[in-house]
């Protein structure tokens, strides 16, 4: 059977990648994105597989109108990828607080607006996959983004319990968590950078731009054959809870495995020391 796929974020870039793997898989996809324009103009040739819609993912009452525009246009959902989001890079001390506020909007809030309206269909259907797009700046902290790597905590945070909540329903959840793959994420379009641009972190801020500029468009990363690998996961009876994407990606997860055990064991008499 087809299986129906809602993926927010999906003009470019990974989110694209992923619809277009699944088109090609003979699925058919809900395809949303903040700017309808060009959302429209990437699947004008595949109308009678796409349903396109606009989204702005802050906004919860949009999300439940698509979820419900897409349950009249093909009857179920069958996966949901929780794709939509942008990167706030620069140091904390730099980034205005309503910054802070719209990354977290977007990011955090914005994938619980469209998880809270399409878990319901998948409850009844007692079946259904999340895939929520973490990074690995979601599994280890990144230097000069320590708030878009909150925002990807936060993710994988609500993705690990969530998983344990709906599993009784027959749906199941994976985090993807990239590396760097080659896509418009260190362009303007999804990069912001803070903007109070304290002296003290001019160095720091000159030497992180360089490596942006540097390796903008240079990513080893693949983005069609990432979409491909979460179209064959999405097809898995038992598919991870995690899933790490691109040999970087692989070695920052080893790396801090690695480091994370090392430190537990050097301070393990002192954690079993508090206990009564």
């Amino acid at each position: 059977m087809n299986q129906i796929w809602l993926v927010t974020g999906s003009a470019g870039g990974i989110g694209a990648a992923i619809v277009h793997a699944a088109l090609s898989a003979g699925d058919l996809v809900v395809a949303t994105d903040l700017d309808l324009e060009r959302l429209q103009a990437v699947y004008v040739a595949n109308a009678a597989q796409v349903m396109t819609a606009k989204l702005d993912i802050r906004d919860a009452a949009q999300a439940e109108a698509v979820v419900e525009a897409a349950i009249t246009r093909f009857g179920r959902i069958d996966v949901l990828v929780n794709n939509a989001g942008f990167g706030q890079f620069g140091p904390f001390e730099e980034i205005e607080p309503e910054a802070i506020e719209h990354q977290f909007a977007t990011n955090v809030f914005g994938t619980f607006n469209v998880t809270r309206a399409v878990l319901p269909v998948m409850r009844r259907q007692r079946a259904g996959y999340v895939i929520n797009m973490s990074s690995n700046g979601g599994f280890k902290g990144v230097s000069g983004a320590s708030m878009y790597s909150a925002t990807k905590f936060a993710i994988e945070g609500f993705s690990e319990s969530l998983a344990q909540e709906i599993a009784g329903f027959g749906i199941k959840v994976t985090i993807v968590e990239p590396g760097a793959f080659r896509t418009e994420f260190l362009d303007g379009r999804s990069l912001k950078l803070g903007t109070r641009e304290l002296h003290d972190y001019a160095d720091f801020r000159a030497k992180a731009n360089a490596v942006f500029e540097a390796r903008n468009h240079n990513q080893v990363g693949d983005p069609d054959k990432l979409g491909r690998a979460v179209v064959q996961i999405a097809g898995e009876a038992d598919p991870p809870l995690r899933f790490v994407a691109g040999a970087d990606a692989l070695k920052v997860v080893d790396d801090k495995l690695h480091a994370v055990a090392t430190e537990v064991e050097r301070w393990r008499p002192l954690s079993l020391s508090t206990a009564f």
